[in-house]
């Protein structure tokens, strides 16, 4: 294949396979705390917080880790105050200890953080305003999870980069220009030695979470209760798995997850279906990691279209990754990976996104039942057809039509879940 799509597909996986601890919202608001602290130089006696709506959407209700089971922006923002470490960025709270825990809880109940939600019409947004005496710092991270775009301290601008949400950069454009093609061209070719660290580090720990999640009553224990009530076979425990790595996460387990597309739900969502069926077929590792670069850089490339947040809940997308994947594990080749893209696309698009929290297992579970019913289908001879609602003949018309759609077409319900979701947190 060209050697710049191969690069660009190295890359993508660089950027996007990274190590988080906890829901990636609330982290990246201790993150932003963390280094706004650490600039102002002491623990502020004043912190002011402006963050995007879907900010506030994704961390209302989720809890963050570390923290003894305390949920929303302001325990956040104290976790990372008082005990975060920026330099470990999406891992900013892995190092706290049971007395910084006390001290967090302290710093919280003084009620010297406040929130709103910002205007700035980015969808992605978090500034925080740290104040000691007559010292101040700010920080502004915008558009994604690490993207700091400018940190101040008493009015001398210390860092700035443009922060508009039209400039796409290089690696972002390379993401919505692949295509299913040639991401199963790039997986049958790929040399295994330039990925396969960062996909047996997504296996590792993102198995961890799941069997955690399995072994222990976290949340709704949607994980435990598909097992419990359908069986073992590979199937239900494809989706059981997955849910149960989000089932831990989203409710204040503090092992880290591989992350895809931003999100350790679909970084799982992504993985762990492949991994079941893997062992199930006694798959060759080989094949394994490659149906895994499969799964990731399909989950990757549909989310391209949709952006980093929404109202489009984005283990769909993920779910029609893991589909693609087993069916390349199972020995599918590119025209049985795009049908199976395009079923699993009919099947699911719609789900909304209303925060991280519980539920979003039960939706992981969802999501991974349409790719595989997908794949199966496909391997049956049986298709959705373009003209099929939103489905068009060739599967980049569907998934652009699907981020049309979630982009474009779903705004005012993001805005419309936003308001039923942050009355009671004003």
């Amino acid at each position: 294949m060209k050697k710049e799509i191969y690069q660009g597909c190295l890359a993508v996986l660089r950027d996007e396979l990274v190590p988080a601890m906890g829901c990636t919202e609330p982290v990246a608001v201790a993150y932003a705390a963390a280094l706004a602290r650490k600039t102002l130089g002491a623990i502020p006696d004043k912190v002011d917080v402006a963050v995007s709506g879907n900010i506030l959407k994704n961390v209302k209700s989720v809890i963050v880790p570390n923290t003894d089971g305390m949920r929303g922006i302001p325990a956040a923002v104290a976790a990372g105050i008082v005990a975060g470490n920026e330099e470990a960025k999406l891992e900013v709270l892995a190092g706290i200890t049971q007395n910084d825990r006390v001290n967090i809880s302290n710093y919280l109940s003084r009620g010297v953080i406040s929130v709103e939600q910002s205007d700035t019409g980015c969808v992605f947004d978090i500034g925080i305003t740290c104040y000691s005496g007559h010292e101040y710092s700010f920080v502004r991270i915008t558009g994604s999870h690490t993207n700091v775009v400018r940190i101040e301290r008493n009015g001398e601008v210390l860092f700035d980069k443009d922060a508009s949400e039209e400039r796409i950069g290089a690696l972002a454009q390379f993401k919505s220009d692949l295509t299913v093609q040639d991401i199963v061209d790039f997986a049958d070719c790929v040399d295994l030695a330039d990925v396969e660290d960062m996909l047996e580090r997504q296996i590792e720990y993102n198995s961890a979470i799941a069997e955690e999640g399995l072994k222990n009553d976290y949340g709704a224990r949607v994980g435990k209760i598909l097992i419990d009530a359908f069986g073992d076979d590979v199937h239900n425990r494809a989706k059981a798995t997955a849910a149960a790595g989000s089932d831990a996460r989203m409710n204040g387990c503090e092992l880290p997850v591989v992350i895809v597309s931003g999100s350790g739900n679909q970084g799982m969502t992504a993985s762990l279906p492949v991994v079941v069926y893997a062992k199930h077929f006694n798959s060759p590792r080989e094949k394994l990691l490659r149906a895994l670069v499969v799964s990731d850089l399909v989950t990757i490339h549909l989310k391209a279209g949709i952006g980093c947040l929404s109202a489009y809940c984005g283990a769909v997308s993920a779910g029609c990754g893991a589909g693609a994947g087993v069916c390349y594990l199972r020995g599918g080749g590119y025209d049985q990976i795009a049908h199976t893209v395009v079923n699993a696309l009919a099947i699911e698009s719609g789900v909304i996104c209303d925060g991280a929290k519980s539920s979003c297992a039960a939706k992981v579970a969802s999501a991974v039942e349409a790719g595989l019913v997908a794949m199966e289908m496909n391997a049956r001879g049986s298709e959705f057809l373009g003209g099929d609602g939103i489905l068009e003949k060739g599967v980049e018309n569907t998934i652009r039509n699907v981020g049309d759609l979630a982009r474009n077409g779903m705004r005012e319900t993001d805005e419309e879940i936003i308001r039923m979701m942050i009355k009671n947190i004003r």
